[in-house]
């Protein structure tokens, strides 16, 4: 019997699985994967050594715990292929994007289901993720998700309701952040730095200051007061900020994102 048993191996299941390895939660042994793609499930056997099989009601019969690792609208089809399989107690963990809870349980309506927005920086060990838990799950079922988080980055347990909106600020989160680091670092390009050495500057830049937000204890404000001397070049920088109303463009970017997070499930 396998601990864990990932229905999908794709990018973010992959993340996670190379997380709880590398942060030796399991050892390559207790996991298990089913990939129907068969290129994808090479990628994964390379990318992290366990089995992966392509048998879906295989893992559900032979997995403790069930890992739901697939695009949203795919997982309805999924888990009424293995619900005569799994087992009531069977712990039920999504990563689908937009999938509530509720549709899980409308199916499998006695299994306690935990539901997960990851992001891909776990793979470093710096994730983030936001846990909701339905109306089955246990406090000692939510202490496992949190043991398997909490080591592989930080968690928020929050209100189902939320979901989306965490997918769109730490799940998607990353992709803008890289663009964010990206531009910065061609703006140094463009006024003659070697491109390499401007992304350093910029991605080392934009770690120090998260970890300046996490564990200086300080707001926001006091933190940007801190760096922006008066009428020096950080608040030329700020003010123009301010002009191009990065505070609304930055609003909009989320609830898009929102919406469509919202739209999957």
């Amino acid at each position: 019997m396998k601990k864990l048993g990932f229905i999908g191996c794709g990018k973010m299941a992959s993340a996670i699985i190379n997380g709880i390895l590398k942060s030796d939660i399991l050892k390559n042994e207790d996991i298990i994967a089913s990939e129907v793609n068969e290129e994808f499930a090479k990628i994964g056997r390379e990318k992290t050594g366990i089995e992966i099989i392509c048998d879906n009601k295989k893992l559900a019969e032979t997995s403790e715990i069930i890992f739901i690792a697939i695009k949203p609208h795919l997982v309805t089809d999924v888990i009424n292929e293995i619900k005569d399989i799994v087992k009531e107690n069977q712990l039920i963990i999504s990563i689908a994007a937009g999938y509530k809870i509720s549709n899980f349980e409308n199916i499998l309506p006695k299994n306690p289901i935990i539901r997960i927005m990851p992001n891909a920086p776990l793979m470093f060990l710096e994730g983030m993720a936001g846990i909701a838990k339905g109306k089955n799950a246990t406090d000692e079922h939510l202490k496992f998700v949190e043991n398997i988080f909490s080591k592989i980055g930080k968690y928020i347990i929050v209100d189902e309701k939320y979901m989306n909106t965490i997918t769109a600020i730490s799940g998607s989160g990353p992709a803008y952040f890289f663009k964010f680091i990206e531009e910065i670092a061609r703006a140094g390009e463009k006024m003659g730095l070697d491109y390499e050495k401007s992304l350093i500057l910029s991605a080392q830049t934009a770690l120090g200051s998260a970890k300046m937000v996490l564990e200086s204890g300080l707001d926001m404000k006091t933190l940007i007061k801190m760096i922006t001397t008066k009428g020096g070049c950080t608040e030329v920088g700020v003010n123009y900020l301010e002009e191009i109303n990065l505070k609304n463009q930055m609003s909009e970017l989320i609830e898009k994102t929102e919406k469509k997070a919202s739209e999957l499930g």
